[in-house]
């Protein structure tokens, strides 16, 4: 293990956890200094004690620096250990199911790693494909991407689907749901698009009745394929958004636009009881990462949990299904 690995696997591991505080940011800038050095520099700073004198190398990001060169990689197989995503005996049913990931992010919008590292990260925890939703323009504090952007996106996509052959990247886009139900993109941009997952990100404390109709006309829209974080919550800071849930979730039956169960551990949207609901009315589901980060791939083992605690029918995930039935789901609904 080279140190730029050992690095990559540190910030892999504290994205897993989520751990987003100063020891992150830390070896995120370590990483980038160490990337910039020739092997030969680095092996001699760290025989001399000097790695500490480069401007972002720090006590702890020296110290794994210095490790890793003697080949020692202790500290690696102690933090992999110590951010393990749980995954109940359940809950392994449904991941060993899943071939692809239908909700992620990367550099273009508000996520922190390249479209290639997310797609190898994908790749190799066993999946087949992922589907890239980075938000829509309206969403600016995530730096959404305007129609002219996504263009440029869809074209990067095409060079990296030859470069992974078999393993494919999916276009989408998280397109939000307007105050009235109307969608951040036009129609002639979405029909474009693999897979959309439409959510709401803005009013969420809207009246019970407009929210519903807002909800209901978003998953009736031809283009729509999942219902994003449902209720909009942020576990112990923000409380569910109020909609009528017997409307919504016989909208997305209807029309075939699969409930997210979404895996962020700030979320776990929806809650038992409306994942309940959605299963009682029939509706297809899909178990997403909503990965900002390439360690937060490995999030939908929480999902997993709460899908089989709920007893999901494993035929409705439509993320258990191949590339090529998935596609001839989204555009048959």
């Amino acid at each position: 293990m080279t140190p730029v690995e050992a690095l990559e696997r540190v910030v892999h591991c504290l994205d897993r956890a989520h751990e987003t505080g100063f020891k992150t940011k830390a070896f995120v800038r370590a990483l980038d200094v160490v990337r910039s050095i020739p092997p030969d520099e680095l092996a001699e700073r760290a025989a001399a004690g000097t790695l500490t004198k480069l401007d972002g190398i720090g006590d702890s990001t020296a110290r794994l620096i210095t490790e890793t060169l003697k080949g020692d990689t202790s500290y690696v197989e102690k933090i992999e250990a110590e951010t393990k995503v749980e995954l109940t005996d359940g809950g392994a049913r449904y991941r060993a199911a899943l071939r692809g990931d239908c909700h992620l992010h990367s550099l273009w919008s508000d996520g922190g790693a390249t479209i290639e590292a997310m797609a190898r990260t994908a790749r190799s925890l066993g999946h087949d494909y992922m589907v890239l939703t980075d938000h829509s323009p309206r969403l600016t504090v995530a730096h959404g991407l305007s129609k002219d952007r996504l263009e440029q996106q869809l074209g990067d996509v095409a060079v990296l689907n030859e470069k992974f052959a078999p393993f494919r990247i999916l276009t989408g886009i998280e397109v939000d749901i307007l105050e009235d139900g109307a969608l951040d993109h036009d129609d002639d941009v979405l029909s474009r698009l693999d897979i959309v997952v439409a959510s709401v990100h803005s009013k969420l404390r809207m009246e019970r009745q407009p929210m519903t109709e807002r909800m209901v006309r978003a998953v009736a829209s031809p283009h729509v394929d999942i219902l994003g974080h449902c209720t909009g919550r942020m576990i112990g800071k923000r409380d569910p958004s109020s909609f009528d849930a017997d409307y919504v979730f016989a909208a997305c039956a209807q029309f075939h636009t699969a409930v997210e169960i979404n895996c962020r551990p700030e979320r776990l949207d929806p809650p038992r009881p409306l994942l309940q609901m959605a299963i009682d009315y029939g509706c297809y589901f899909s178990i997403d990462s909503d990965a900002h980060a390439t360690g937060q791939l490995e999030w939908q083992p929480l999902g997993c949990n709460r899908a089989a605690e709920s007893k999901v029918p494993l035929d409705r995930v439509i993320n258990t299904w191949t590339a090529d039935d998935l596609l001839r789901w989204a555009q048959a609904a």
